[in-house]
């Protein structure tokens, strides 16, 4: 995964990258407040990580843009990963 983001801050716009792979998926669940329902991607790269944090309406928009380019795609392959890549 792939990381680009753009950040405001006193001296301008920050651009960062960042790369990683997908360690975990969580949904969470709030049971009081069930309109606040979220969907955690969390990622671990060589030097980052992070969580990122949707919200079921969000996820829902992705997976509409992506299913309706989903024939664009020619394949997919998979490249193993070495242990030495990630840290």
């Amino acid at each position: 995964m792939q990381l680009k983001i753009r950040k405001q801050n006193q001296d301008g716009i920050v651009r960062l990258e960042s790369s990683g792979i997908v360690k975990e998926i969580l949904i969470n669940e709030d049971l009081l407040h069930p309109d606040k329902e979220s969907i955690s991607v969390c990622y671990r790269g060589r030097n980052s990580s992070g969580i990122i944090d949707f919200t079921p309406g969000e996820l829902e928009e992705i997976y509409n843009s992506v299913r309706k380019r989903v024939h664009l795609i020619k394949g997919f392959r998979k490249f193993p990963v070495q242990k030495d890549e990630l840290f």
